[in-house]
């Protein structure tokens, strides 16, 4: 097999950064006759096709995805090595990379991965927040290390990934006080045909919700639906309707948003998941925030609530 030209590897990952070839010559101070010659010349000795044509630019190949994110790695090692002979000391920190569904709620987020900061080797926290599907894309060429999410991972996704549960809650409305009548109407009641603030429609809490309603013969006036759970609550905190909040944060979020309690709903089940490359758990970081939050976070068993 032919050894690894990493001047060639350096080609192609500037390309892939910039998108284009153009581009790229200006940064590395070359031609762009040099790059394409190279990056030819890399995909020869590879036996594969990296990148292909996209309007005037160029857009990875599957395969190119895939290398991309062995090429990120090589080059993050890279940075600390150098910066480890710069500073005459071994790397300060290990990155961890850990990719945030938009669907999950901030604070829930926060409390799951902030004890990774605690632990004894110290880490470089990197976190990426977007849509699920392209998290996931990422884990599958490693340039992350976790996703946390509020579904299982999709069966319709060609990703090769595994679930791992780590709890649920019941969910809290919450509203501002000049939503609230005085004396408050009793709850569920008080919801009938107010306004509220609906997790969109790819959030997994949505359907739940939704169904509680229909249960409750309950039809609240909807006022806006967000994939975003910062900015349904930051709606919420300025009145422009009722809305829900995992019950395992709901004390911090009535602190933070000034909003009260209307009422709780625990057949409506928020579930939380650690999505990871591995069927067993042997990355440490990733081990310690399970264990943390199945222990000190939700309290779990072992399944989660079943027709949710």
């Amino acid at each position: 097999m032919a050894q690894l030209n990493y001047k060639h590897l350096r080609y192609f990952w500037m390309v892939a950064k910039t998108g284009s070839i153009a581009r790229a010559a200006e940064q590395l101070f070359l031609t762009p006759q040099s790059i394409s010659g190279q990056l030819t010349e890399f995909e020869s000795v590879l036996g594969v096709e990296l990148f292909r044509r996209a309007g005037r630019g160029l857009e990875l190949t599957e395969t190119g995805q895939r290398l991309l994110g062995y090429a990120e790695q090589i080059f993050s090692i890279g940075d600390e090595f150098l910066a480890a002979v710069h500073e005459g000391v071994s790397p300060q920190s290990v990155p961890f990379r850990v990719g945030i569904a938009d669907s999950v709620p901030k604070m829930v987020a926060y409390r799951l991965v902030e004890p990774s900061l605690e632990l004894d080797e110290p880490i470089r926290l990197i976190c990426r927040e977007g849509q699920l599907t392209k998290l996931l894309a990422d884990l599958a060429i490693h340039q992350l290390d976790m996703v946390i999410a509020d579904r299982p991972m999709p069966d319709n996704l060609n990703v090769r990934g595994h679930d791992h549960y780590l709890g649920e809650s019941g969910v809290t409305v919450l509203a501002a006080q000049k939503l609230i009548a005085q004396p408050p109407a009793p709850f569920p009641a008080l919801l009938d045909g107010a306004p509220f603030l609906l997790p969109g429609a790819e959030v997994a809490l949505h359907s739940r919700l939704m169904r509680w309603f229909d249960a409750q013969r309950l039809r609240p006036r909807i006022v806006g639906e967000f994939d975003d759970s910062a900015l349904l609550m930051a709606f919420g905190e300025a009145g422009a309707g009722f809305f829900v909040v995992p019950t395992a944060i709901e004390t911090t979020i009535v602190q933070q948003y000034k909003v009260h309690v209307v009422g709780r709903i625990d057949v409506v089940r928020e579930q939380i998941f650690a999505i990871t490359t591995e069927r067993k758990l042997t990355h440490p970081i990733v081990a310690a925030i399970c264990r943390f939050a199945q222990h000190d976070i939700f309290g779990v068993g072992e399944k989660p609530h079943e027709g949710q």
